[in-house]
């Protein structure tokens, strides 16, 4: 799967937010700085403790210890299955990433043989359809532009399977390309979407206002000369009064 994560070159300050201390090597050089976010989870807290020292803190989901607009680049892996805040999660990400800047998601697929492995790392937790992933990003002011599986050799041991995984990641991605184990998502922060809970407005109905006639002056002949009424006035018949 190091194929996949890797990806483009990066610069800049790079977090991991998970358990994402065993991936954040392949960016680690000079021009980086790569920092690991451990969620204070049951399934990522007793996790071995990796990367270089003094780089890697155990954090809540609801808040981040960052400076906001501060990375170029979020990696999240074991993260979005195996915690019970996703939204908040995924919005204390959206707050510590820069305006450009680009978040690696990965995330167990509910279709593949990995998440019903107990034996897996990706079998705790929560897994995800693409549909459900997207959904989920979107809510966060997240935005999806790539989207592949991988993961596509099954979950046995070090021996066994492994040594044909090359040969099974390029069979799966051409003949069961919606199979892979899990599923690998960059996306960017979305500008234009809605904030919140944002619906359309309700639609005020217009008042109308009738004509009453019964009381219109054409009804009862005021000024007109030409009604029936009481008060329509009387001509002819009678003889002038006379002072």
């Amino acid at each position: 799967m190091g194929g996949q994560v890797r990806g483009q070159m990066v610069q800049g300050q790079i977090l991991g937010v998970g358990y994402a201390a065993p991936y954040l090597s392949l960016w680690d050089n000079d021009t980086t700085t790569c920092v690991s976010a451990r969620l204070d989870t049951l399934v990522t807290r007793p996790a071995p403790a990796e990367g270089a020292t003094g780089r890697e803190c155990v954090v809540a989901e609801e808040r981040f210890p960052f400076c906001e607009l501060f990375f170029d680049r979020v990696v999240m892996i074991h993260a979005l299955e195996v915690t019970d805040a996703r939204n908040t999660l995924l919005r204390q990400v959206w707050k510590v990433m820069k305006d450009d800047a680009r978040l690696l998601l990965v995330v167990p697929n509910r279709s593949g043989m990995w998440a019903h492995a107990d034996t897996s790392p990706f079998g705790q937790g929560t897994p995800f359809s693409y549909r459900q992933v997207t959904r989920a990003l979107a809510t966060a002011c997240l935005r999806v532009e790539r989207h592949e599986n991988a993961l596509y050799f099954p979950p046995v041991g070090p021996t066994g399977g492994r040594r044909w995984s090359g040969m099974l990641e390029r069979a799966g991605t051409r003949l069961l390309p919606y199979l892979g184990g899990v599923c690998v998502i960059e996306a960017v922060k979305d500008a234009y979407a809605p904030v919140g809970n944002a619906t359309a407005p309700a639609r005020v109905p217009t008042l109308r206002l009738r004509r009453a006639d019964a009381f219109s002056r054409s009804a009862t002949g005021i000024g007109t000369g030409t009604g029936t009424g009481e008060n329509a006035p009387r001509h002819g018949g009678g003889r002038a009064m006379r002072s």
